[in-house]
Formats: C-alpha cells, structure tokens, sequence
C-alpha cells in the first residue's frame, strides 16, 4: 500500500529515490501561496517513481502566466498543467460586489474565466492535460439552509461554478476537475488560520501532502500507471463463513446481519467489474466447493461470468497470484488483493511486493467504506468497450489450457483458427484507440499519449498512414488490440511514431500480419524505406528488439532502425 505521508515525512522518503525513471514536467497555477503543494507534490512524484521537475507561476498571477505566450509557462512545456484556487481568495472577491443582483451572476463570471483560461493555453499550443480544482464549498453561515433559496448566497455560488466546472469536462479534451472537497472530509485541521494571516497559506502543510497524494494518483493513471485486477479471497471475505465447514446453506450473504457487509462488498466488485477492472478469485478451497456459492446461492451479488480467473487449491496464494498474473499478463504492480487473513496477507506482500495489499479492517462493515477510502482503482480513461474484458479474459484461459494440448507453436497457432482485421482508423474507434496510446506500456515502441482529438487529427491527415488491428478466434473476439501510426518523414519514407499492441495477444504473429500490410501501403506509395525508433521506458524493454525482428537494420544514430522495402521478405502468419 501507498501510505498517506506528513510532509515531512515525504520530505524525507523523496530522498531515498535514486529515480532514472519515467519524467514527467508539472506547472502549477495558484491565486494563493503554493510553495508546499508544489514542493510536496515533486516529492510525492518522485517517491512514485517519476523523475519530476515543477514549474510554479509567480504568486497570484494565473491569467498574465496563461495569456503571455512568452511565459516560463510555455517555455516549460509541461505535461500536465494544475489550476488551484482558493476559495478563500474568492470570497474576498465576492463580498467586494455590492449589489446582490450582480453576486447572483457571480458563477458565470468566474465559469467563463475557467473556460478562457483553457482555450489561451490551447491557443498558445499547450497540448498539457488540464487538471482544474474544484472550489472549497465554504459556508458563510449567513443564509443557514436556506442558501439554496438565495441567488446571491455565496454558498450555493460555490455549488453552481462547480457544477458547471464539471460539465465543462463533457466538452473538453484533457481537462479534468480534482474534486478537492471529498478529500478535506475527515481531515482535522486542515487549515492553518495564523499560516493564512500572516503567510497567505490557505491550508496546512499536511493537507497539501494529502491533496498531492491524491493529484498524484491521478497523474500516475494520466500517464498510464493505474490499477487492473482486484484479486478476492472468498472465506470470511466475499462471504462470512467457510464454505467448506459451514456449507452453502449457512454462508452469510444477502441482507440480513453481517451477511449485508459482504453483499456491499460483492456491490463494489461488480460495479468495478463493470467499469472496466478485471475480478478474479484466490483461494484456498476446493475448486468445486468454492465454486458453488457462485452457481447456486440465491443472494450471491458476484456470479462466476464475473470472475476472469478463478483459482481455488491449497496451494502458496503467492504461487496463485503468480499464475493469475500469467494468465492476464499484467504487471503485478496493477493487481490488489483483498484477504481477510493477516498471514496469507503478510506472505504475498513478502512474495509479490508489487502488488497491492490492503490491511483490511476486522470488522466485515468496514470493508467497503476502507477500501472506498483508498481511491485504489484512479483511473483517466473509460469507455464501453471496457465491460467486455471479463469475458475476453475467460477467452484466455482457454487458450491456455488449449497451449497444453498441442505439441508445437504452429499448431497451437493455426487451431486458434485466428481472423484479423487491419484498417485504417474510423470515428467509431477513436475513442478505444486514444484510450490505447494512453494505457499501453508494455508492447509501445515509443510511449507517445495521444487524446480523442489527436487520434482524429491523424486519421484526417494526408501525410500519416494509420491502422487499427482487430483480432478474433475460435474462443472469441479480442476487439480492437493494436494501433500503428505512420508519419511521412520525407519523399520516399515514412516513420513509425506509434506502434502499440495488447500483451493479451503476443506470440500471435500480429505485428507479422500488420508488417506485411504495413509495407505493402508504403510501396504502394511510393515510398522506399520505412524508419523505426525505441525509446526505452521501465516497462517497455519487451519491444527492444521489435524493430530488429521485424528485420529493420540499426543505424549509426541511437535507438534508429530503417528497412529498406526493396529487399522486405513478407512474414508468414496464420492470421486470415
């Protein structure tokens, strides 16, 4: 787990990182004092593995920062461009408004400056990812409950600017609201009145450290690090009781007693499930037995086509994980599990130090709201094709077992009766495909993050050559799982700036399939040789060699590879 640290102590921890990992350049805009949030938030970025550098604008200088094209702003060239205003700093501005007429009108002055604000930085070509913070809801007390009545309440002020902040979010790419209300909840103190009279800090050290945590997160899944699979053991866990002792008439679940805390949890699963996050189940149990809550009791929330991998043995759960971890072929760094069993929790984290192990709470009610609590599954990206991953991931599982019965690779191959499909992008697959570029590590040549808009502007263009690959077999359809842009470098050659694949389907022959087609549209136009770049990332050293077997030959420069078309020999596959 991720603790939650003071800022001193994540002062302290972000030294201990020798970090020659992913970069990652962060502007940070204030109306107020942001010293500590920017150096907490470095901090915070470092001890996650991110090699960081922070620009902060001067102090209350968000609009010249944004207007002047000239600014260390753009100079800069963040990545990542956060927004944060006080709420204190507003009410000042409010309350200098004398006429309650105009106070009413007050949210649509400050939500038309956030949409100004968004369209200079496009305006000055920013292609930096938005993050806005929402406004503290500060009551007054002035109106009590009845500032809902009100027009020139400030309060309810606050509810209407961020409400229409949100909505802003459905019309424009990579801007994104931070909801800083729900995580000032619970926290004790989280202002530091004498800090702010006499320093302008319009919260305490410690909440900064908070608030970065959680930014942090959210930057983590921007950049494409993020949680897919939620691991559950079953006894005393998704169920209260042990199946094998107590048997299926006595396991608590449903909505009577302790059994509704377990049924909540189920809730949760299955609404993850639904979003898009893998489920699967470890357990020490009979496969048999473990299973039969699944298929025959009546109030089970979860059903067995929810789960992707099922495991129930007596083996090391370590040992389990491990193969789960195979089966999906993820990074362990993307899985939680969820055990109610102090040992069995301690052994994986010992065994598998990547994944994530909640220390989950005694008590069964205290599940779901302490794992709530943890935000563990942040994520900057969703579309509907997500829902469809349990049943892809069942697909897998038999193909593996199919692995078993064959005696070579070509036969495994060739049984799988595989068809494809490779064509250049469409506007229904724009979504899916942006959501490619932004959450592929592993099989991604050069690691370029691309929005909706993007993808769109390279599917109109002239000069770029784009394929999405599409992937189906006898055990079902993979969807849409590799992406490939092409760039016109110079007459008679084109260069490969994205070229991105599912890990779900390797040791398919999918790159030969789409090499072959890849070269047959370049000759097609003309052109003689095809360039390829590696950019080394931590995650992405299973494409180092790509371009040498898909025989491109090195060059003189650093990570530059080119084939020369003339002298390509198509690949065989076994994809029709």
């Amino acid at each position: 787990m991720e603790p939650i640290l003071s800022f001193r102590a994540l002062q302290k921890e972000a030294k201990k990182i020798d970090s020659n990992a992913r970069k990652v350049r962060v502007a940070v805009l204030g109306n107020h004092t942001t010293t500590f949030f920017s150096k907490a938030l470095k901090n915070q970025l470092t001890v996650a593995g991110f090699d960081t550098q922070v620009y902060e604008s001067d102090y209350d200088q968000i609009d010249i920062t944004i207007i002047d094209a000239e600014s260390g702003l753009y100079e800069f060239d963040p990545e990542v461009i956060i927004i944060f205003e006080s709420a204190l700093k507003l009410k000042d501005k409010f309350y200098a408004i004398e006429d309650n007429q105009s106070r009413a009108q007050f949210y649509k002055d400050i939500n038309e400056s956030v949409k100004n604000r968004v369209s200079l930085i496009r305006a000055n070509n920013s292609r930096a990812k938005i993050i806005y913070f929402s406004y503290e809801l500060i009551d007054d007390q002035l109106y009590g409950n009845l500032f809902s009545k009100i027009p020139h309440s400030f309060y309810k002020q606050l509810w209407k600017i961020n409400n229409e902040m949100m909505s802003l979010t459905d019309e424009v790419q990579d801007f994104y609201v931070f909801e800083i209300n729900k995580y000032l909840q619970g926290v004790a103190d989280y202002r530091d009145w004498p800090a702010f009279i006499n320093s302008d800090l319009h919260y305490s050290i410690d909440t900064f450290a908070i608030l970065t945590h959680h930014v942090t997160q959210f930057i983590k899944a921007l950049k494409g690090s993020f949680k897919k699979c939620l691991i559950l053991d079953l006894d005393n866990t998704t169920w209260g009781g042990i199946i094998g002792d107590d048997g299926i008439e006595n396991i608590q679940v449903g909505s009577l007693g302790i059994g509704k805390a377990f049924s909540k949890l189920q809730k949760w699963a299955k609404e993850l499930k639904e979003r898009g996050i893998i489920l699967a189940v470890c357990s020490k149990n009979t496969e048999e037995v473990a299973k039969e809550p699944f298929e025959k009791h009546s109030e089970m929330v979860l059903r067995l086509k929810d789960i992707s991998v099922f495991v129930a043995n007596w083996k090391n759960k370590a040992d389990n994980i491990r193969y789960i971890q195979e089966v999906l072929n993820i990074g362990f760094d993307s899985m939680v599990f969820i055990d109610d069993n102090p040992a069995e929790r301690d052994i994986v984290r010992q065994s598998l130090p990547e994944v994530t192990v909640p220390e989950l709470p005694e008590d069964p009610a205290l599940y779901v709201p302490y794992l709530t609590s943890l935000n563990l599954f942040e994520t900057a990206s969703y579309s509907d094709n997500d829902k469809d991953r349990t049943a892809q991931y069942q697909q897998e599982a038999e193909r593996k077992k199919l692995v078993a019965s064959v005696t070579n690779m070509d036969d495994y191959l060739k049984s799988l009766e595989m068809e494809g499909v490779i064509e250049s992008f469409t506007e229904k697959d724009v979504s899916r495909i942006a959501q490619l570029t932004q959450r592929s590590n592993q099989f991604n040549l050069r690691t370029k993050r691309y929005t909706e808009n993007d993808i769109t502007t390279f599917m109109n263009s002239e000069n770029h050559l784009t394929y999405s690959v599409k992937l189906k077999d006898k055990f079902g359809d993979y969807g849409l799982i590799s992406v490939i842009i092409l760039e016109k470098s110079k007459e008679g050659s084109f260069f490969i700036d994205t070229w991105i694949m599912s890990c779900r389907v390797l040791k398919r022959g999918v790159e030969h399939y789409a090499m072959n087609t890849i070269v047959s549209n370049a000759v097609e136009r003309g052109a003689e040789l095809i360039i390829g770049e590696y950019l080394e990332t931590p995650k992405n050293k299973l494409v180092s060699d790509l371009l040498e077997k898909l025989t491109f030959n090195a060059s003189e420069t650093k990570n530059i590879y080119t084939l020369n078309l003339l002298n390509y020999k198509p690949f065989n596959n076994y994809i029709s």
